[in-house]
Protein backbone atom coordinates (compact mmCIF):
# COMPACT_ATOMS: atom_id res chain seq x y z
CA UNK A 1 0.00 0.00 0.00
CA UNK A 2 1.51 3.33 -1.11
CA UNK A 3 0.23 5.28 1.90
CA UNK A 4 1.81 2.77 4.32
CA UNK A 5 5.16 3.00 2.48
CA UNK A 6 5.07 6.80 2.51
CA UNK A 7 4.41 6.82 6.25
CA UNK A 8 7.34 4.48 6.82
CA UNK A 9 9.62 6.67 4.71
CA UNK A 10 8.48 9.82 6.53
CA UNK A 11 9.26 8.28 9.93
CA UNK A 12 12.73 7.21 8.72
CA UNK A 13 13.38 10.75 7.44
CA UNK A 14 12.28 12.25 10.76
CA UNK A 15 14.55 9.87 12.65
CA UNK A 16 17.45 10.84 10.41
CA UNK A 17 16.73 14.54 10.82
CA UNK A 18 16.73 14.17 14.59
CA UNK A 19 20.50 13.92 14.45
CA UNK A 20 20.81 17.32 12.80
CA UNK A 21 20.50 19.16 16.10
CA UNK A 22 21.54 18.05 19.55
CA UNK A 23 19.25 20.61 21.21
CA UNK A 24 16.27 19.02 22.92
CA UNK A 25 13.01 20.38 21.51
CA UNK A 26 10.27 21.79 23.71
CA UNK A 27 6.89 20.16 23.00
CA UNK A 28 5.06 21.26 26.17
CA UNK A 29 1.93 23.38 26.05
CA UNK A 30 -1.09 23.75 23.79
CA UNK A 31 -1.01 23.04 20.05
CA UNK A 32 -3.35 22.65 17.12
CA UNK A 33 -2.95 21.71 13.47
CA UNK A 34 -4.24 19.67 10.58
CA UNK A 35 -3.68 16.37 8.83
CA UNK A 36 -4.30 14.51 5.57
CA UNK A 37 -3.98 10.81 4.91
CA UNK A 38 -5.74 7.65 3.97
CA UNK A 39 -7.51 4.67 5.48
CA UNK A 40 -7.86 0.98 4.64
CA UNK A 41 -10.72 -0.59 6.55
CA UNK A 42 -12.17 -4.10 6.78
CA UNK A 43 -15.74 -5.17 7.40
CA UNK A 44 -17.29 -8.61 7.90
CA UNK A 45 -20.88 -8.30 6.69
CA UNK A 46 -23.43 -11.07 7.23
CA UNK A 47 -26.97 -11.64 6.00
CA UNK A 48 -29.01 -14.66 7.11
CA UNK A 49 -32.60 -15.78 7.50
CA UNK A 50 -34.59 -18.54 9.21
CA UNK A 51 -36.81 -21.35 7.99
CA UNK A 52 -40.53 -21.16 8.66
CA UNK A 53 -43.22 -23.72 7.74
CA UNK A 54 -45.40 -20.80 6.69
CA UNK A 55 -42.58 -18.95 4.99
CA UNK A 56 -41.16 -18.53 1.52
CA UNK A 57 -37.93 -20.53 1.66
CA UNK A 58 -37.23 -24.24 1.38
CA UNK A 59 -35.14 -25.74 4.18
CA UNK A 60 -32.09 -25.95 1.89
CA UNK A 61 -32.31 -22.28 0.98
CA UNK A 62 -31.56 -20.99 4.48
CA UNK A 63 -27.92 -22.24 4.77
CA UNK A 64 -27.30 -21.26 1.13
CA UNK A 65 -28.38 -17.67 1.87
CA UNK A 66 -26.18 -17.56 4.98
CA UNK A 67 -23.16 -18.75 2.95
CA UNK A 68 -23.71 -16.18 0.21
CA UNK A 69 -24.38 -13.48 2.81
CA UNK A 70 -21.02 -13.91 4.57
CA UNK A 71 -18.97 -11.27 2.76
CA UNK A 72 -15.70 -9.43 3.43
CA UNK A 73 -15.70 -5.77 2.41
CA UNK A 74 -12.70 -3.43 2.19
CA UNK A 75 -13.70 0.24 2.18
CA UNK A 76 -10.79 2.63 1.64
CA UNK A 77 -10.28 6.29 0.87
CA UNK A 78 -8.71 9.57 1.89
CA UNK A 79 -9.09 11.53 5.10
CA UNK A 80 -8.39 15.02 6.34
CA UNK A 81 -9.16 17.13 9.37
CA UNK A 82 -7.82 18.98 12.34
CA UNK A 83 -6.36 18.15 15.73
CA UNK A 84 -5.58 19.90 18.99
CA UNK A 85 -3.90 18.88 22.21
CA UNK A 86 -1.81 19.70 25.25
CA UNK A 87 1.55 18.26 26.27
CA UNK A 88 3.37 18.06 29.60
CA UNK A 89 7.13 17.59 29.28
CA UNK A 90 9.73 16.63 31.87
CA UNK A 91 13.19 16.48 30.31
CA UNK A 92 12.96 13.80 27.61
CA UNK A 93 9.49 12.53 28.52
CA UNK A 94 6.19 13.84 27.16
CA UNK A 95 2.66 13.02 28.32
CA UNK A 96 -0.30 14.68 26.64
CA UNK A 97 -3.86 14.48 25.41
CA UNK A 98 -4.90 14.90 21.78
CA UNK A 99 -8.28 15.07 20.05
CA UNK A 100 -9.05 15.21 16.35
CA UNK A 101 -12.00 15.13 13.98
CA UNK A 102 -12.06 14.86 10.22
CA UNK A 103 -13.72 13.53 7.12
CA UNK A 104 -13.10 9.94 6.04
CA UNK A 105 -14.63 9.19 2.66
CA UNK A 106 -14.83 5.39 2.40
CA UNK A 107 -17.31 2.99 0.84
CA UNK A 108 -17.39 -0.58 -0.46
CA UNK A 109 -20.09 -2.99 -1.60
CA UNK A 110 -20.19 -6.64 -2.55
CA UNK A 111 -22.80 -8.68 -4.39
CA UNK A 112 -23.01 -12.49 -4.36
CA UNK A 113 -25.37 -14.51 -6.58
CA UNK A 114 -26.03 -18.21 -5.95
CA UNK A 115 -28.39 -20.90 -7.24
CA UNK A 116 -31.21 -22.13 -5.02
CA UNK A 117 -30.35 -25.76 -4.07
CA UNK A 118 -34.01 -26.67 -4.33
CA UNK A 119 -34.92 -24.87 -7.48
CA UNK A 120 -32.17 -24.60 -10.11
CA UNK A 121 -31.66 -22.69 -12.32
CA UNK A 122 -33.35 -19.88 -10.34
CA UNK A 123 -31.03 -17.89 -8.11
CA UNK A 124 -30.83 -15.27 -5.41
CA UNK A 125 -28.53 -12.30 -4.81
CA UNK A 126 -27.25 -10.75 -1.59
CA UNK A 127 -25.75 -7.25 -1.86
CA UNK A 128 -24.20 -5.44 1.12
CA UNK A 129 -22.67 -1.96 1.40
CA UNK A 130 -20.59 -0.37 4.17
CA UNK A 131 -19.51 3.27 4.29
CA UNK A 132 -18.34 5.97 6.68
CA UNK A 133 -17.57 9.66 6.20
CA UNK A 134 -16.13 11.01 9.47
CA UNK A 135 -14.16 9.97 12.54
CA UNK A 136 -13.36 11.54 15.91
CA UNK A 137 -10.72 10.41 18.41
CA UNK A 138 -9.67 11.36 21.94
CA UNK A 139 -6.29 9.89 22.90
CA UNK A 140 -3.57 10.22 25.53
CA UNK A 141 -0.04 10.35 24.10
CA UNK A 142 3.15 9.17 25.79
CA UNK A 143 6.48 9.87 24.13
CA UNK A 144 10.22 10.38 24.30
CA UNK A 145 12.10 13.40 22.94
CA UNK A 146 15.55 13.15 21.38
CA UNK A 147 16.84 16.34 19.79
CA UNK A 148 14.00 17.86 17.76
CA UNK A 149 12.16 14.52 17.47
CA UNK A 150 9.27 13.22 19.56
CA UNK A 151 8.46 9.52 19.17
CA UNK A 152 5.17 8.54 20.82
CA UNK A 153 2.53 5.92 21.37
CA UNK A 154 -1.15 6.73 21.64
CA UNK A 155 -4.49 5.05 22.28
CA UNK A 156 -8.01 5.92 23.33
CA UNK A 157 -11.57 6.41 22.11
CA UNK A 158 -12.71 6.53 18.49
CA UNK A 159 -16.16 7.53 17.21
CA UNK A 160 -17.35 7.29 13.60
CA UNK A 161 -20.55 6.88 11.67
CA UNK A 162 -21.24 3.48 10.13
CA UNK A 163 -23.81 3.18 7.35
CA UNK A 164 -24.59 -0.44 6.51
CA UNK A 165 -27.22 -1.53 3.98
CA UNK A 166 -28.21 -4.99 2.72
CA UNK A 167 -30.47 -6.12 -0.11
CA UNK A 168 -31.85 -9.59 -0.97
CA UNK A 169 -33.52 -10.39 -4.31
CA UNK A 170 -34.21 -13.52 -6.36
CA UNK A 171 -35.39 -14.74 -9.77
CA UNK A 172 -37.73 -17.45 -8.46
CA UNK A 173 -40.65 -15.15 -7.63
CA UNK A 174 -39.13 -11.64 -7.63
CA UNK A 175 -38.47 -11.82 -3.88
CA UNK A 176 -37.25 -8.64 -2.23
CA UNK A 177 -35.96 -7.80 1.26
CA UNK A 178 -33.79 -5.01 2.58
CA UNK A 179 -32.35 -3.97 5.90
CA UNK A 180 -29.59 -1.92 7.41
CA UNK A 181 -28.53 0.57 10.03
CA UNK A 182 -26.80 3.93 10.22
CA UNK A 183 -25.31 4.64 13.63
CA UNK A 184 -22.54 6.58 15.33
CA UNK A 185 -20.24 3.86 16.63
CA UNK A 186 -18.00 4.22 19.70
CA UNK A 187 -14.87 2.09 19.66
CA UNK A 188 -11.16 2.29 20.36
CA UNK A 189 -8.00 3.28 18.53
CA UNK A 190 -4.28 2.82 19.10
CA UNK A 191 -1.01 3.42 17.34
CA UNK A 192 1.95 5.73 17.29
CA UNK A 193 3.97 8.22 15.36
CA UNK A 194 6.87 10.64 15.16
CA UNK A 195 6.73 14.44 15.39
CA UNK A 196 9.62 16.69 14.33
CA UNK A 197 10.05 20.27 15.53
CA UNK A 198 10.97 22.46 12.54
CA UNK A 199 10.96 25.72 14.48
CA UNK A 200 10.05 27.17 17.88
CA UNK A 201 6.33 27.00 17.10
CA UNK A 202 6.02 24.49 14.25
CA UNK A 203 6.23 20.72 13.91
CA UNK A 204 5.41 18.08 11.31
CA UNK A 205 4.42 14.50 12.00
CA UNK A 206 3.58 11.09 10.58
CA UNK A 207 1.12 8.86 12.43
CA UNK A 208 -0.50 5.42 12.23
CA UNK A 209 -3.73 4.52 14.02
CA UNK A 210 -5.61 1.22 14.12
CA UNK A 211 -9.32 1.69 14.86
CA UNK A 212 -11.99 -0.83 15.87
CA UNK A 213 -15.48 0.64 15.71
CA UNK A 214 -17.50 -2.42 16.70
CA UNK A 215 -20.52 -3.68 14.80
CA UNK A 216 -24.14 -2.89 13.98
CA UNK A 217 -26.94 -5.45 13.73
CA UNK A 218 -30.55 -5.25 12.65
CA UNK A 219 -33.43 -7.57 11.80
CA UNK A 220 -36.22 -7.20 9.26
CA UNK A 221 -39.52 -8.91 8.44
CA UNK A 222 -40.19 -7.15 5.14
CA UNK A 223 -39.59 -10.06 2.73
CA UNK A 224 -42.09 -10.09 -0.14
CA UNK A 225 -42.43 -12.29 -3.24
CA UNK A 226 -44.68 -12.86 -6.27
CA UNK A 227 -46.77 -10.28 -8.14
CA UNK A 228 -48.79 -8.78 -6.61
CA UNK A 229 -46.42 -8.85 -3.63
CA UNK A 230 -47.16 -11.31 -0.82
CA UNK A 231 -45.44 -10.64 2.53
CA UNK A 232 -43.56 -13.41 4.36
CA UNK A 233 -42.85 -11.90 7.81
CA UNK A 234 -42.01 -15.26 9.39
CA UNK A 235 -38.78 -15.39 7.36
CA UNK A 236 -36.90 -13.02 9.67
CA UNK A 237 -33.64 -11.65 8.22
CA UNK A 238 -30.64 -10.67 10.34
CA UNK A 239 -28.03 -8.23 9.00
CA UNK A 240 -24.71 -7.53 10.75
CA UNK A 241 -21.54 -5.61 9.85
CA UNK A 242 -18.45 -4.36 11.69
CA UNK A 243 -15.73 -1.82 10.82
CA UNK A 244 -12.04 -1.85 11.72
CA UNK A 245 -8.78 -1.01 10.02
CA UNK A 246 -5.75 1.18 9.42
CA UNK A 247 -5.38 4.95 9.26
CA UNK A 248 -2.26 6.72 7.98
CA UNK A 249 -1.80 10.45 8.56
CA UNK A 250 0.65 13.24 7.76
CA UNK A 251 0.19 16.55 9.53
CA UNK A 252 1.52 19.72 11.11
CA UNK A 253 1.07 21.46 14.45
CA UNK A 254 1.39 25.05 15.66
CA UNK A 255 2.68 25.22 19.25
CA UNK A 256 1.98 27.99 21.79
Amino acid sequence: MKIRKLLGISVIVLLALSGVSSAQADFKGFYFGGYVGGANENSDAKTSTVFSPTGYFATTSVPAIAAAGAQSLSPSGFSGGGQAGYNFQVRHFVVGLETDIGSVSMSDSKSTTATYPCCAPTNFTVKQTVETNWMFTLRPRVGFVTGPLLVYGTGGMAVANLNYQALFTDTFATAHENGGAEENQVGWTGGGGAEFKVGPHWSVKGEYLYADLGSVSTTSTNLTAFTPAIPFPTNVFTHTADLRGHNYRFGFNIHF
